[in-house]
């Protein structure tokens, strides 16, 4: 049993939903990045997403696009996300998902990404850009590393087509509240329940709900019936806006706590 698996386990225990955050790596720079993530761990994040820059995020609002070019230009590489991951398991053990496009990770090899990944720490990955016909040349490799696929759905998203994801999805289902990129808009709540239950109905893996969530009462009334939420541009917003105060951790950690306080 893997970390993710083992910390939505333990969630259920105490009755508690998960806190995931994604975070843009080397968005200012990579040794921030890791000062952020030890800092989210201790302020109560019970999964890590660690964005990988990408030239054309193309499933990423304005906020995620512009910390993945910022990122770029600092120099950050797969490699260096990798590193900063091995450099993390030193003195933590949170669930980390990588996620990102699969340009970066065809370019360096799916074997030896895969194999790296796994050396490194990862826990699971999400690809936003390679559906489940196209996954296997993957898969086959991160699978037999022990590592989580973890599955995009969409409001658009068929019956017929959920079923096809959710049969080889691993970890966590993650559930887009909104159509379009990330942090445009703020879902709503009444169709999220109701495309949530018509998920539940189809498999038993824990529900995460993404895009478009900012604040703890977002957060508590999408906890109420999903197994975890998820922040990200809002996150990479208030780590741009405060990347040269000297308590930038704190002022992040501080925002961290409030979202983890109403799950």
């Amino acid at each position: 049993m893997g970390r993710i698996t083992e910390k939505f386990n333990l969630l259920r225990e105490r009755n508690e939903k998960a806190l995931i955050v994604y975070l843009t790596a080397g968005d200012p720079s990579l040794a921030v990045t890791k000062k952020l993530i030890l800092g989210l761990a201790d302020a109560g994040v019970d999964i890590l997403e660690i964005g990988v820059p990408f030239s054309d995020p193309t499933a990423d609002g304005p906020v995620i696009q512009e910390a993945s070019q910022r990122s770029l230009k600092a120099g950050t590489t797969l490699q260096g996300v990798l590193d900063l991951v091995n450099d993390i398991r030193i003195t933590s053990q949170i669930p980390i998902v990588l996620f990102g496009y699969y340009n970066p990770i065809f370019a360096y090899g799916t074997k030896k990404f895969a194999q790296a990944a796994k050396k490194a720490g990862v826990d699971g990955i999400l690809v936003v850009d390679l559906p489940p016909e196209e996954a296997k040349e993957l898969r086959k490799y991160t699978d037999a590393s022990g590592i989580d696929f973890i599955s995009l759905i969409a409001p658009t998203t068929g019956m017929e087509r959920l079923r096809q994801i959710a049969v080889d999805a691993t970890g966590f289902l993650y559930y887009i509240s909104i159509t379009g990129v990330t942090g445009t808009a703020a879902p709503k709540i009444d169709n999220i329940k109701n495309e949530v239950e018509k998920i539940r109905k189809i498999t038993k893996l824990p529900l995460a709900v993404g895009f478009g969530i900012s604040n703890p009462r977002q957060a508590s009334e999408i906890a109420n019936f999903a197994d975890g939420i998820v922040i990200g541009s809002a996150v990479v917003r208030l780590i741009n806006e405060n990347k040269n105060n000297s308590t930038l951790v704190k002022i992040v950690s501080k925002y961290i706590r409030e979202i983890k306080d109403a799950l």
